[in-house]
């Protein structure tokens, strides 16, 4: 039976969750828009509850909280609803990295074809920013710097306690997409300073199609995002659309247990990850990324390419190349390319991750199905 490594792509639904979806789906069914009957006023409640648990993962207030379909989603709104804001006070420079997910690299770029300056942060091979490179990009027109926390193709974890640190009172907003870690590697992102939060539930072993926007209000005052889809005022106006009750219960659920357990999935997710690489030491492998997530490793092994070795692995694990978001594409990785690592490596890349339903990791079987392909 293979065995899946690739939870950076999507993850299984935690059981106690998928139950909950099934009840919400068949029988507590209600619109939480609907104020005449009792239906309405459960799914009203369900959303609330959900809202709640989601924002105590970090710490935050639940009416900070939006519900989104997923990241890719809530970043369109941190980053394009702040388009109306930084027009009016003619704030029109946006800070970013290089390793972004395309989620927040498209957007970024639809709005340098509206007038917008982009500054792009580099990063080390280690897959790391430099804090003091972003202090030295702040000028008085920046309205938002937006960087990712785990990296979802090597894991590397930004230093966002020094990043927070470098902005201090400066008035750009904060964005970070913690899609790779909110609930289970949620550490920094309680940090005040962060204006915006992007969740994605099927992350966090919560369904596929459900997410959030977590907005920190400054004082009384939330971010200014304006809306960019129209046709309702739900979620206070920013997402309009009947809210997606069973998907939101289960979103939050998911993050009650984060909440509980995530300790003990870093620590079995590291065992995983440390039996992985001491079979993979042996041969000769290099790690792309530094300070990463125990939930993930991005390794190459001299020799061998990652489309071969995927091919060869079937059967055996699921695992990728690169971001399932551009799967399609054989164009080499960007993340890996500004990590400025040499051709052979970044073609031999293959990103393995898991989660805490994964019982272990068929070490023995992988290294010797790649030891064939460097023969």
């Amino acid at each position: 039976m293979t065995t899946y490594l690739d939870m950076n792509a999507t993850a299984p639904v935690l059981e106690e969750v998928a139950e909950l979806v099934r009840t919400m789906l068949l029988e507590e069914y209600g619109n939480a828009g609907s104020r005449t009957h009792e239906f309405g006023a459960e799914a009203k409640k369900a959303v609330e509850k959900a809202r709640q648990q989601v924002a105590e993962v970090i710490g935050a207030n639940k009416s900070e909280v939006i519900f989104t379909s997923g990241a890719t989603e809530s970043n369109n709104i941190a980053i394009l609803g702040l388009k109306q804001h930084a027009e009016e006070y003619n704030k029109k420079h946006i800070i970013t990295t290089k390793i972004e997910h395309k989620a927040v690299l498209e957007p970024v770029q639809y709005l340098q074809t509206c007038g917008f300056e982009v500054s792009y942060l580099d990063v080390d091979e280690r897959g790391l920013i430099d804090p003091q490179q972003l202090r030295g990009l702040l000028r008085e027109d920046t309205v938002l710097v937006s960087i990712m926390h785990v990296n979802n193709e090597t894991g590397s974890v930004q230093p966002l306690s020094e990043i927070c640190e470098v902005l201090g009172e400066h008035d750009p907003y904060l964005h970070v997409d913690a899609a790779q870690s909110f609930g289970k590697l949620s550490m920094g992102l309680e940090n005040s300073r962060i204006d915006l939060v992007s969740v994605s539930g099927h992350k966090v072993y919560a369904p596929k199609g459900v997410g959030a926007l977590i907005m920190r209000k400054r004082g009384f005052i939330r971010p200014p995002l304006a809306p960019i889809m129209f046709g309702g005022g739900q979620e206070k106006g920013l997402r309009p659309g009947t809210l997606a009750v069973p998907l939101i219960a289960g979103l939050g659920l998911a993050c009650e247990i984060a909440t509980k357990e995530a300790s003990n999935w870093q620590e079995h997710a590291q065992s995983l990850k440390t039996t992985l690489m001491a079979g993979l030491d042996g041969l000769g492998a290099k790690y792309n990324g530094c300070d990463t997530s125990p939930f993930t490793l991005n390794f190459s092994v001299p020799g061998v390419n990652s489309e071969a070795a995927m091919v060869m692995l079937k059967g055996i694990i699921a695992v990728s190349n690169g971001s399932a978001c551009t799967s399609s594409s054989y164009a080499p990785s960007h993340v890996l390319t500004a990590m400025q690592l040499d051709e052979e490596r970044i073609a031999g890349a293959i990103r393995a991750s898991w989660g805490p339903m994964t019982d272990s990791v068929p070490v023995e079987q992988i290294v010797n199905t790649l030891k064939q392909l460097q023969c």
